[in-house]
Parts: structure tokens; sequence; C-alpha cells
């Protein structure tokens, strides 16, 4: 916790531009949770011998981690001085309700400031058929698109799409496609 986890961390954080105190938060956060206690019921299954005590060994400094680490996380991004308030939003204007057969749903979208799509008309995009963008949050107001609406970056887009289109909206919207950058 106070020596191997902080080395790990600031070796495989080197090449990123995160600062040292941001790599310490990581280093405090850690590895806890589900993911050791599932890899500590691989010996148990392969059945090997002593694994129960492996088990027990990782439940408990799991919980241990939890329990300590896990409740000072506040206080020790404050101490090292990398927490921020969250973005204050404010609340659509609408309320959504689910389709009973789970086809379409809503799903907010920023538009990044690097997207292709960032001052071009919403009909010019190349969104495909079953998704729409039904509400756009630009600087604290809502705009009801049209097709003549104009993308901003930072716009924050609430888009009705089917799960087989979502990944291709996104993709399109956020700039990781070549659709949304023809012209």
């Amino acid at each position: 916790v106070l020596v191997a986890r902080p080395l790990a961390v600031l070796v495989a954080l080197a090449p990123t531009r995160l600062g040292l105190r941001a790599q310490a938060m990581v280093s405090w956060v850690g590895l806890r949770g589900a993911v050791p206690i599932i890899l500590a019921t691989f010996p148990l299954a392969a059945g090997v011998r002593e694994a129960e005590t492996i088990f027990d060994a990782v439940f408990f400094i799991v919980l241990t981690s939890v329990l300590v680490q896990g409740t000072t996380i506040p206080l020790t991004a404050r101490w090292l001085d990398v927490d921020a308030p969250l973005a204050a939003r404010p609340p659509y204007p609408l309320e959504a309700v689910s389709s009973a057969d789970g086809g379409t749903s809503l799903h907010e979208i920023t538009i990044p400031t690097e997207s292709p799509v960032a001052d071009r008309q919403l009909v010019d995009i190349g969104l495909p058929a079953g998704a729409l963008v039904v509400l756009i949050s630009r600087d604290g107001r809502f705009v009801v698109p049209q097709g003549a609406t104009v993308l901003r970056s930072g716009d924050n887009a609430l888009v009705l799409a089917d799960p087989d289109n979502l990944a291709r909206v996104r993709d399109i919207l956020e700039g990781t496609s070549q659709e949304g950058q023809q012209q």
C-alpha cells in the first residue's frame, strides 16, 4: 500500500501527463473490490493446497482496504488538491420513459472540441436512421434542434437512439468516425 503500489503507479503512469499529485491519488485508490476476490477464487477452483487461506487473506485485505482507504478517498483528494466539484448542469426540461420493447433510449453525448461535426448543421452530419437529436444543452440553455441547427463544441446533445445505432452516433458526434467528417 505504501511502497509497492506507489512505485508500480509511478512506473505505469510515467508516459502519461499526469502530475505527481494525480499519480499519488491513483496509487492511494488502488485496485480493490471484486477483482482481487475473483482472482483469489482461481486457486480454490484449481484445488491448490491452502487455497482457502489465500482466499481468506485476500478477502480480509480487500475489506480492510475498502474500509480504511476507501473511506479516506475524499479527504485524500482534498489533501492532494486533486478534487474538483462536478460541473453544475441544469436538469433537462423533459421526462423520458423507456420503451417497453427495450428499443430506443435517451443518451447524453458531449460534442468535444476536436469533433468534425462542431460548427456544422445537424442535417449535414449523417446521423443514421433510428437516431434523433431531441434536445441540445448549450451554455446553460436548451435548444430544440432542427435540421439547420449548428452544433458547437461543448454542446450536450440528448440523443434518442436504438442500441444498434448508438455506437455509430457516438462515433459521429465525438469525432471518431469518418461519417461526420463528410461535407
